[in-house]
């Protein structure tokens, strides 16, 4: 069995001689090809005798006035330059992908997610038409091992050796509809939700979230559902009282449908990440998709809707 090279054995003849030589062909001179390489002479020297070892062959005819190719080294020549011209041009096409957003983009993402995203990717079409995007929407935690570029995750992060950007932390908005808060009992202090019909989220696993305020509310369960969309379409319709991410109920205050409540006694809710494997975000087709979920989680102002 042949003995294994070394990563020097395989680096050094071919990855830093070729360059060397290729410099010296065309400068006619060891010297004039380490200044511009930015190297020491001897360095260059170096290199290119490790080239000719390696090719067990001459490539230049040396002395103390003039440095010539060989024959070999004049066919040698052509080669590398060729090759080198397609490095150059595959380094070129790399450059230019990382500035377009081209190609398939794997995302897995909370439900709740979906209608700022979508409408992301809906103003984002003309600007990245070969942009291509395929989304997981799902509660579970999936991993990037499945085959996904990208993760949203909701709330703290695990320890991970994956790349986290924050791209938002959204506020939690208690709202109802016009329709409901005109028959409804005064809502002044979340202590008032004891005597009013309250809407629940639950998690995949089953927990029942309270509704978030500074201090500890305890507030009727009259309906909990198991999608963040649901929970929304619920309070459009009067049937109570309910409190979503800022982004979910955006539109909704905007057209009326919804009105916040309680305003004053709002608080942050759990950080919004977007994880990638290290150096993924060079991608532009991933680098562009993050950035466009960071703008549609942000876009907007709420104050508007805010009930007075």
């Amino acid at each position: 069995m042949s003995r294994l090279k070394s990563e020097q054995e395989l680096t050094i003849p071919r990855l830093v001689g070729v360059p060397a030589f290729v410099r010296v062909a065309e400068l006619g001179s060891f010297r004039a090809a380490a200044r511009s390489l930015e190297v020491t002479p001897a360095a260059v020297s170096k290199a290119v005798a490790r080239l000719e070892e390696h090719l067990g062959t001459q490539l230049f005819f040396r002395s103390s006035r003039r440095v010539a190719l060989t024959t070999e080294g004049a066919l040698y020549l052509d080669h590398c330059r060729a090759a080198l011209d397609r490095m150059t041009a595959a380094e070129e096409a790399l450059v230019a992908s990382r500035r377009l957003a081209k190609g398939v983009v794997r995302a897995s993402l909370s439900r709740v997610l979906a209608e700022p995203v979508l409408r992301g990717l809906a103003k984002a079409r003309t600007r990245h038409p070969q942009l291509m995007v395929r989304l997981s929407f799902t509660d579970r935690e999936a991993r990037l091992a499945e085959g996904f570029d990208v993760a949203v995750r909701i709330g703290a992060l695990k320890d991970s050796p994956l790349v986290a950007r924050h791209l938002h932390t959204p506020r939690w908005v208690t709202v109802a509809s016009p329709r409901y808060l005109a028959t409804a009992p005064p809502l002044r202090t979340p202590e008032d939700l004891k005597v009013h019909r309250c809407l629940h989220f639950s998690t995949p696993r089953g927990r029942v979230i309270d509704l978030a305020f500074p201090e500890r509310v305890s507030s009727p369960h009259v309906l909990v559902v198991d999608d963040g969309a649901a929970l929304v379409s619920a309070a459009r319709h009067g049937l109570g009282v309910a409190q979503a991410f800022d982004f979910m109920v955006r539109d909704a205050l905007r057209a009326g449908d919804l009105v916040e409540v309680l305003g004053d006694r709002d608080v942050p809710g759990p950080p919004i990440h977007a994880l990638t494997p290290r150096g993924r975000l060079r991608v532009a087709r991933v680098r562009v998709f993050v950035d466009l979920v960071h703008d549609a989680l942000r876009a907007g102002d709420l104050a508007a809707g805010r009930a007075r």
